[in-house]
């Protein structure tokens, strides 16, 4: 094997790893773009998502600045070359692109491309998105060297894999989607909870004010008092619901604000006392803070529907370049090897499985009568 092959390889080596390492689509997309273009060493890489209009859904180019992208103006339409790698689903290797039959020219802040190269990325009989370079940066003594028979067999194979990993992100954002809809459903019941005891609590203090009203007006009015103090935490709680049932926004708001959130929310629906504290954490990568709130949220869920506790605490403190959550209850506990081996987890496996997927681990302490804590450790970025 000639040393050029495994170079190669080893580059496309270093490409899927790194594709492999993130799971939100745009990070995956700009991943593949860089990849491909540092991979066959283009001067410009892009890749296009298309939609059922005729456009681009996404476009993520590399090797063109800011001020450049920005000049150029709107996002290409499905035409031309773009929509030969779409619908042909064949690559295109052109010593130069403006000499095609098919192009149609570019917008006046366009960077100049000649030589071409593009592969369809394809997820079984479906083209997901179109993949390609333009201007391979080599020396041109006579004028020109192009992308080559076998540039064109290592961006195939980039493409084949950048399908997988592109259909892995969207697969977790969808996850993602549906998890934010099961634990808007979990907050609804839990404020539902909430407002209808208020109210429940109210009717029957107006009721009591109503019977007395003529016997005994003085414990009327402070039954009355009572109502008027019911029914503010009752607009409290309605208020509530109108601000917590949004879904969890970890990209906007972070993981600990986040966190306090939902467990105020907690706290106000339950009698047991639920608290949150936290030291010294820093930001951490997108799916690590994914699987702390969820396996906090789980976690939670436990303490509080199965306990028996009064008091629940979550805490989340800073260890190393990682961080460390722990939820602590004071209820009946379990012994965790007998739980097991009964067939209930409790959550566990699936706790154990998020924590394990971001490289963190899980540990869970308990026995009868001495409460639980789950406790979930991350690496850190």
């Amino acid at each position: 094997m000639s040393h050029r092959p495994r170079s190669g390889l080893a580059a496309v080596s270093t490409a899927l790893l790194a594709m492999s390492r993130h799971l939100e689509v745009r990070d995956v997309l700009k991943t593949i773009v860089a990849s491909a273009r540092e991979l066959l060493d283009a001067e410009y890489a892009a890749l296009g998502v298309p939609d059922d209009h005729g456009g681009f859904a996404q476009f993520v180019v590399d090797g063109v600045s800011d001020e450049q992208w920005k000049a150029i103006g709107p996002l290409p339409r499905q035409h031309g070359i773009l929509a030969a790698m779409l619908s042909e689903e064949r690559p295109e290797r052109l010593a130069d692109v403006r000499e095609d039959p098919r192009f149609e020219g570019w917008p006046a802040a366009h960077p100049a491309m000649s030589d071409f190269l593009g592969v369809p990325v394809r997820d079984g009989d479906e083209t997901i998105a179109a993949l390609f370079l333009a201007n391979k940066r080599c020396p041109r003594p006579n004028g020109g060297c192009g992308f080559t028979e076998e540039d064109e067999e290592l961006l195939t194979i980039l493409a084949q894999h950048a399908a997988i990993a592109l259909t892995n992100a969207r697969l977790y954002e969808r996850s993602r989607e549906l998890s934010i809809v099961e634990e808007r459903s979990r907050l609804a019941h839990e404020l539902h909870d909430a407002v209808s005891q208020k109210l429940f609590s109210l009717r029957l203090t107006a009721q009591a004010a109503a019977a007395l009203v003529d016997r005994d007006p003085a414990r009327a009015k402070d039954e009355l008092h009572q109502v008027a103090a019911l029914a503010a935490e009752a607009v409290d709680e309605l208020r509530a619901a109108v601000v917590e049932l949004r879904p969890a926004a970890l990209d906007e708001d972070g993981l600990i604000h986040t966190l306090r959130t939902q467990i105020q929310v907690l706290d106000r629906a339950h009698s047991a006392r639920v608290t949150f504290d936290s030291s010294g954490v820093r930001a951490l990568p997108a799916a690590q803070e994914e699987a702390l709130l969820r396996v906090a949220q789980e976690a939670l869920h436990n303490a509080l529907r199965h306990s028996g506790g009064d008091r629940v605490e979550v805490t989340l403190v800073r260890r190393g370049p990682g961080a460390v959550l722990a939820v602590t209850d004071n209820g009946s506990g379990f012994e965790p090897r007998t739980v097991r081996h009964a067939g209930r987890h409790l959550g566990l496996v699936s706790m154990g499985d998020r924590a394990s997927g971001v490289g963190g681990r899980l540990g869970v302490r308990s026995a009868p009568g001495q409460g639980t804590t789950i406790e979930m450790e991350v690496p850190g970025g």
